[in-house]
């Protein structure tokens, strides 16, 4: 067992925390206030091939593998996770499902530029009555002699006011319930129509937009097979969760950071705080539960990455990583004080963006509820 990163993931690693020191730390909290970040930096990560990291070469990608993408992720997510959300729902959720299920026409036509940041990508499942229960979504795909009407609404769409390439799911199969009878498709962003911008808890520098859709699209651009949609959006979930807990990773790496330099830095009653035991104990299961949420989330990834079934993997990741993010950012702020609860720290904007880690891409209960499945062999949640 080998608990060392290879020299590349090294490498890579080196390469997107210079990034993310150098060009978003200094300005996240600005961008927390504008609720956005400039579009012009995800074109800069997509010249150092930090939004197709582990896509194939001949994909227009950087050709490393998948741990190396979370490797990403959490410096990203450690700088400002809202610009790691976006990165994540870019590659896990829309190119990765292109590159696995899209025709060598689809991959060929979608994949490059999105590999190389050229296009940004979304993942367009939830509407406004089917979140945890995606089954019960009622965007319709209907056929035309044209190819397909695709008419309905989604909700929380990351990405989805500036995204130019939508995986979107929509029923294709009035008469089937559930899961079963939903089918993806790929649409652009000529295609759709965004409603509403959300003013959300955290995560304000990145897009979230309600949707509506009411365009016919090509034939071609239905993605896999018509009615196994849903199969699509569950294998994709099961990856995207991975990149979550590399996110609520990042997010609570960096409340420890704040609150280890300011034990040590802030003294109280002629000593450094640090020399208390009760902010001792904090840091040290801080540190603790970080690490064993990083070893999930890495174990996860090298089992996607070695073709191994990683539903189960995925989830407890997901699950551990952003429950520890929650609890070690509240920790931080315990930590600072009053400070804490100020702007003039960080640690009040992680302590916000941790929480969604906790909800989207599948809640706490969803996760325990994959887990408890994948343990007890039952279907999957929603099965078809």
């Amino acid at each position: 067992m080998d608990f060392d990163l290879t020299a590349e993931q090294r490498e890579i690693q080196r390469l997107a925390r210079a990034f993310a020191e150098a060009e978003i730390a200094p300005n996240a909290a600005d961008w927390d206030r504008a609720h956005a970040f400039p579009r012009e930096l995800l074109g800069r990560l997509g010249e150092l091939g930090l939004l197709g990291v582990c896509v194939p070469e001949t994909d227009g990608g950087a050709g490393a593998d998948f741990v190396s993408y979370v490797l990403v992720l959490e410096e990203l997510s450690r700088a400002d996770a809202g610009v790691g959300v976006t990165v994540a729902v870019h590659t896990s959720a829309c190119t990765l499902p292109l590159l696995a299920h899209g025709s060598v026409e689809q991959r060929a036509e979608f994949v490059p530029p999105l590999a190389r940041g050229e296009v940004i990508g979304a993942f367009a499942l939830t509407e406004p009555g089917a979140g945890s229960d995606a089954g019960a979504l009622r965007t319709r795909a209907e056929r035309t002699d044209d190819g397909w009407h695709v008419s309905g609404t989604k909700q929380w769409i990351t990405n989805g006011s500036f995204a130019g390439t939508f995986l979107l799911f929509a029923r294709t199969d009035a008469e089937r319930e559930g899961a079963r009878g939903v089918t993806a498709f790929v649409l652009d962003a000529a295609h759709v129509a965004v409603t509403r911008e959300e003013e959300k808890l955290g995560l304000n520098s990145s897009s979230t937009a309600d949707l509506a859709v009411d365009a016919v699209v090509p034939a071609e651009r239905l993605l896999g097979e018509e009615n196994h949609g849903f199969r699509i959006a569950m294998s994709t979930l099961d990856g995207g969760r991975i990149g979550i807990g590399a996110q609520a990773v990042g997010i609570a790496q960096a409340a420890y950071d704040v609150a280890r330099a300011y034990a040590v830095e802030r003294r109280a009653f002629g000593q450094r705080i640090g020399d208390f035991q009760a902010i001792q104990h904090k840091l040290a299961n801080m540190a603790l539960e970080i690490d064993a949420a990083r070893l999930l989330v890495y174990r996860a990834a090298w089992a996607k990455q070695a073709g191994h079934p990683h539903t189960a993997e995925g989830a407890m990741a997901k699950l551990f990583a952003s429950e520890t993010a929650r609890r070690q950012t509240a920790e931080a702020i315990q930590i600072l004080g009053g400070y804490g609860y100020t702007k003039e720290f960080p640690v009040e904007r992680y302590y916000r963006d941790a929480k969604i880690t906790e909800i989207y891409e599948g809640t706490s209960e969803i996760q325990r509820l994959v887990i408890a499945r994948e343990l007890l062999g039952k279907p999957a949640v929603g099965g078809s």
